[in-house]
Order: C-alpha cells, then structure tokens, then sequence
C-alpha cells in the first residue's frame, strides 16, 4: 500500500495525497495553523478512516451471516492528547445499523469481530487509544 501527498502550496497548508489506487484524496489545516479550511484536516481523515474500516466490517460479517441489513451508519468521536504529539487517546465508534429481524446478537458479535480481529485501523489506534463501541439496531 503506498500514497503521494503532494503540499499545494499556493493554497497555504493543503496536501492532495494520490493513493495507491489512484484516487485523491484532499486535506488541509486550520485557519490559524496556516490553512484556509479548504478540506478535512489529516486527523479527522484518519478518524473517518478508522470509522469506514470498521463499518465494512460491520457490514460484510452481516451481510455473509445473511443478516438483512440496510443500512450502517457509524459515529466515532475521539479525544486527543493535551501535548505534541497529539495522538488519540480516547475514541468511542458509534453504531447505528438499519435491517429487519437483526438479532442483537448477530450484531454485538459482527462489531466485536471488527474491533478485536479483523479493522487494521481501529486495531492500530488502539496502541495509543482506549477504543470502545456502541450501537444501536434500527428496524427498516
């Protein structure tokens, strides 16, 4: 896996990263750190990272256990570090799944799956940070 983060510097502190496959993705700073809020800071895209991560593994075990689900959506929020660097130290990822007949169950175990086993990103962040979840079952 690699990316190429190229800083546009004629837009302050923006940074257009090319991924590996190809796409882009744009990032800039706050205001008073030289940015002009053009895009999503580096962090939150870290964070909404870590959140897709654990959703398409929330929605692939459920989807494979033949679970009707619907929809997924994820809320995550973090806290971080007083002090450089300012690494999370806290982040709670939210669970709002939509389906008929979901078994809490089936449910509980498929986020567990992600957050102990199988989601790279929560499971990297949980070095620094306390990782815990949530959810709440939706029926369509």
């Amino acid at each position: 896996m690699e990316c190429t983060i190229n800083w546009l510097a004629r837009d302050g502190m923006a940074f257009v990263a090319e991924t590996g496959s190809g796409h882009l993705l744009t990032m800039d700073g706050a205001p008073d750190g030289g940015g002009r809020n053009l895009a999503p800071r580096p962090m939150e895209t870290l964070l909404a990272g870590a959140g897709a991560c654990t959703a398409y593994d929330v929605v692939l075990i459920l989807k494979r256990g033949r679970h009707d689900i619907r929809g997924c959506r994820v809320k995550v929020s973090a806290e971080r570090a007083a002090t450089d660097p300012k690494v999370f130290t806290k982040i709670n990822a939210h669970f709002i799944v939509t389906g008929r007949g979901l078994q809490e169950a089936a449910v509980q175990r498929a986020i567990e799956l992600s957050h102990e086993k199988y989601c790279s990103a929560t499971v990297m962040l949980a070095k620094t940070a306390e990782v815990t979840t949530s959810y709440e079952i939706v029926e369509d």
